[in-house]
């Protein structure tokens, strides 16, 4: 079992920043491949960010890639995603999510998840 808890999200102007946290627990964390995945009102969860367990392997989605960067402490059990040049749509909740040794594109393939952290990118 692994715990998973957000933090960092808040409101920020359109090209500003913010950078989220995710602090884990439980379960030996190097072990797990990370995602960041979000979801707006009326829309599919999506991953945007995706990173390997050693750290040495990253992927984004199209819609975020050179905007956001996805990186993690092992030490420290945490993942974290900076945002940059943020836009209005890239508004939604932002998870953490965690899946054993591969990331994943499709979101149904995490295994725990966090409780979430809102964004809002205000125009």
């Amino acid at each position: 079992q692994v715990q998973l808890v957000e933090s960092g999200g808040g409101l920020v102007q359109a090209g500003g920043s913010l950078r989220l946290s995710c602090a884990a627990s439980g379960r030996t964390f190097s072990r797990y491949a990370m995602g960041w995945l979000r979801q707006a009102p009326g829309k599919e969860r999506e991953v945007v960010a995706a990173i390997s367990w050693s750290g040495d392997s990253t992927d984004y989605s199209d819609s975020v890639k050179g905007r956001f960067t996805i990186s993690r402490d092992n030490v420290k059990n945490t993942v974290y995603l900076q945002m940059n040049s943020l836009k209005p749509e890239d508004t939604a909740v932002y998870y953490c999510a965690a899946r054993s040794y591969l990331y994943s594109a499709r979101p149904n393939n995490y295994d725990y998840w966090g409780q979430g952290t809102q964004v809002t990118v205000s125009s």
